[in-house]
Formats: structure tokens, C-alpha cells, sequence
């Protein structure tokens, strides 16, 4: 009897390239039909937070992507185009400037904080749904 080796023995940087592509376009889908429905079920002020939380989502998204090709270039021995302390640096620095614009939007909008959560949470939701798609297949 052959034991078959689990797709995800064989993932590649190109795999998880994709997955990272097919993340950010979930996010934006359901960031955008949510903020959809919640503007017209409850209003703009609900509808810009879940907005301002989908967009942090969607950018975090591409941060991580950013670390995570530094991380393997200089795992795989590469040279990379990008200094990695830079990158580690400006990933802190947009983690401090998404706090700010929480900050702000929770000040200044006024809307449901259940919504920005909504919002910063799509990017755990379709990571935790790219993961078990992953695992199925």
C-alpha cells in the first residue's frame, strides 16, 4: 500500500503567492457586498467602518505578503531588492498607522464597533477558509 504525501508537503512560494492573491480578492469581495448591505440595513456611519476595517484587512493582507517573500528570499538564500530590516521597519510603521486610522475612524464616524471588527476580521476569516480549502484538497 502507497501513502500518498498531503498537498501542502508540496507547497511552493508560488502556491502560497496565489493564496495570498486569492485572500486579498475574498476580502474585498465580502468588505464590499457587507459595507453594501450594512448601508442599506443600518446606514453610512455602520457601512464606513465596516469599510475602514475591510480596507485595513485588505492592506494587512499585502504587508504580511510583503514580509513573507522577504522571509523566504532570505531563507532560500536569495538576494533580496528590499532590505529586510526595512520592510520589518515599515511593517511596524503601518501597523502604528493602521491603529491611528482606528483611531480616527472611531472618533470621527461614529459607527458600530461590531462593524470595524467585522471588517478587521475578514482577513482571519478568509485566511481560516483559504486554510481548511487547503487541508480539504
Amino acid at each position: 500500500m502507497t501513502q500518498e504525501t498531503h498537498p501542502i508537503v508540496d507547497f511552493t512560494h508560488d502556491d502560497l503567492e496565489s493564496l495570498f492573491k486569492r485572500v486579498l480578492r475574498n476580502i474585498l469581495i465580502l468588505g464590499l457586498l457587507s459595507a453594501l448591505a450594512v448601508l442599506i440595513g443600518s446606514g453610512w456611519h455602520n457601512a464606513a467602518m465596516l469599510a475602514v476595517g475591510a480596507a485595513i484587512s485588505a492592506a494587512s493582507i499585502l504587508e504580511w505578503r510583503r514580509m513573507v517573500r522577504v522571509i523566504n528570499a532570505r531563507l532560500d538564500m536569495q538576494k533580496t531588492a528590499t532590505n529586510a530590516y526595512a520592510v520589518a521597519l515599515f511593517f511596524v510603521l503601518k501597523l502604528i498607522l493602521f491603529a491611528g486610522v482606528i483611531y480616527v475612524s472611531l472618533k470621527y464616524i461614529q459607527g458600530s464597533v461590531w462593524a470595524l471588527l467585522y471588517g478587521l476580521g475578514l482577513a482571519v476569516l478568509t485566511i481560516g477558509w483559504e486554510g481548511i480549502r487547503m487541508l480539504r484538497d
